[in-house]
Parts: C-alpha cells; structure tokens; sequence
C-alpha cells in the first residue's frame, strides 16, 4: 500500500509499505479522508513534545474509512461500514484511567503517533476505536470527529452557561467549531479574534455575533464570562487573561510551542478570581461528536479549505499553516 512515512525532522517520505497481520480484535480500513492536525506540524518539525513519537511511523490522527475486513472475534461491524477514528489508546490500569481521567493515561498511545495511522491506504484500527456513521455524511466530514471531539471535551471544561459572553481567540479550524460549539451551548454573544478575513467571514457564517482583527482593532478589556484560547502564540496566550472579567474563565486550548513563555500577573488571577483551565485530547466525547455530525447539528465541511493526495503530502503540510488554509485534508479517492 502507499504510506507517507514520518522518518524524523522534517523527513516524510511517500513509498510503498507491507501491511501488517490484522488482529483478532482489529478492523482493516481503507482510508478515505485523513486531516492535517496541529499536532502533526510539530511532529514534522521535530520540535520538543513530540518525543513519544518513533520514527518510522504513518502519522494522521484525524481519519475516517471503509471497513474492509474484519477481525475474528470481532462481531459489531462489517466490510462495508463506513467507520470514523478515535486514535487514542488508553491502559485502563493506571491511577488517571481508573480515577475517570483516561486523557492523563500514563500508557496513552494514539494511532498517527506512536502507531501507523492515517496517512496511507490502509490502516488497522482497534474495532473498540471505531464508531459508524451514515451513508449521508460524506468521509470528510467524519473524518474531522476527532478535532469536533476534543472541542467538545474543551467546552465541557469551560462551562458556558446560557447567557453568558464568550470570547474566542484565533479562527483556525479549532477557533471555528469552538465558535459554533459556543453558541450550541447558549452563550448571547460570541466574539471572534482572527487577523485573516476569510476566516472572519467564516466566523460570521458559522455563528458569530462579531468578529475582529487583532492587528487593527483592541478586545474590550474584562467584558467576557469565558475566553478560548485558539491560537497558540504569546499574544494570544496573555490577551485572554486581559480580556476575561471577574469570576471568569480561561480555557487554553491550542497547542503552543512547547517551547512558548508567557508574562502573567498573578495578582490580576488573585484579584479577579480567575478559573483557569487546560484541555487535552478527547475523553468519552468521541460519541457525541459523531452524533453533532450525523443529526447536522454543526458544520464541519466549510472548514475544509484545501484537499490533496497522498503523493503531495509534503505539499499539503506546507499549506496548513497557510493564512489561507483553514483545514487541510488529504483523501484517497
């Protein structure tokens, strides 16, 4: 089959690859839609964090397919199901997976990091990762279950009550589903901080009540219950303490450099009795992104700006952090 193999820094090779023996409890998906996450970027740039990553490895994280072959004692699924992914692997024995915190695994392993994932023809999925969909809802869509799921997870942290006002800093794919997740679960007015037009014109399609650009226009300061953190960078980062008000939260979830400081006033968290918040990856909300996506409850597929085959993979990297992409997809059709 043909894989875009991650060897090291900046090393990603497109070539033909042997496929493994499928496992009892294992399905064989053909891939149809794989997403180009934050994540992989850092990977590909080898940059500190990505170390649980051993090269060679298949990566994409975000995925979706076509079963086409079935383990032996697996009995919930077919060849023919249209299936999309949850890559992360949680032990179950470990203090965080028995205390209800699987995201914190001390084993966690995911398929498109540790294991071959997205990125090629083929790929073997745990059936316990897999989860189906409708014939209605197209594979790229599906395929983008994973980033809707861990929003959900963040959303879940933030606590958005109805009636509240909400502050999301960077449109990118993230900041997007999060505008639409926030207005979902009732805010009266979500602002949208993003410097590339077309993104704010997507802001505003998707739910937005305002958008601004950060570059030409300041966020009023302290006016929002809750603000989300989407951009990963060192303005962002310290404008969402600025602009939360008394009693509010801040939920950071981008993925930042791991090498990313930041200046704070920890008299200003005393004094305004801040709730600050972290999220990571996606526990138990893998379902319910599904069911957003199946019951059209959000929009996913306007996110899409660019698609590409495998063959130009490195192609498709470059572009993701383009300020003209917003969600780069590579499908195999």
């Amino acid at each position: 089959m043909k894989a875009a193999v991650f060897y090291g820094t900046e090393d990603i090779r497109v070539e033909e690859k042997e496929m493994e023996p499928l496992g009892e409890n294992e399905l064989l998906l053909k891939v149809k839609a794989c997403g180009i996450c934050g994540t992989d970027i850092h990977i590909l740039k080898g940059e500190k964090g990505s170390a649980s990553v051993t090269p060679p490895v298949v990566l994409g994280h975000e995925f979706s397919g076509e079963v086409v072959k079935v383990g032996s004692k697996v009995t919930q699924f077919s060849v023919g199901d249209r299936v999309s992914v949850d890559p992360n692997i949680y032990c179950g024995e470990c203090s965080f997976c028995k205390s209800g915190k699987p995201q914190l695994c001390e084993q966690l392993t995911a398929l498109g990091i540790n294991i071959d994932g997205g990125f090629a023809e083929y790929c073997k999925v745990p059936a316990a990762n897999a989860m189906k969909f409708p014939s209605h809802i197209p594979f790229e869509a599906a395929a983008l279950a994973e980033p809707l799921s861990c929003c959900i997870h963040g959303i879940d942290l933030a606590e958005i009550s109805t009636g509240q006002k909400v502050a999301i800093i960077g449109g990118g794919a993230i900041g997007l589903i999060m505008t639409q997740l926030a207005v979902f679960n009732g805010a009266s007015y979500v602002l949208l901080s993003e410097p590339i037009k077309k993104r704010r014109d997507l802001a505003l399609q998707l739910g937005a009540d305002k958008v601004i650009d950060p570059t030409k226009e300041m966020i009023g300061t302290a006016e929002f219950d809750t603000v989300i953190e989407c951009a990963g960078n060192k303005n962002a980062i310290e404008t969402a303490l600025k602009i939360v008000k008394r009693g509010g939260t801040v939920l950071f979830f981008s993925v930042p450099s791991p090498n990313e400081q930041i200046m704070i006033n920890p008299y200003e968290i005393y004094q305004k009795e801040l709730t600050i918040k972290g999220s990571f990856i996606n526990p138990s909300t893998f379902g319910r992104a599904m069911d957003l996506i199946i019951h059209n409850k959000i929009k996913l597929e306007p996110l899409i700006s660019h698609t590409f085959g495998v063959d130009d993979i490195k192609a498709a990297f470059e572009t993701q952090p383009n300020p003209n992409a917003v969600k780069v997809l590579i499908r195999f059709d």
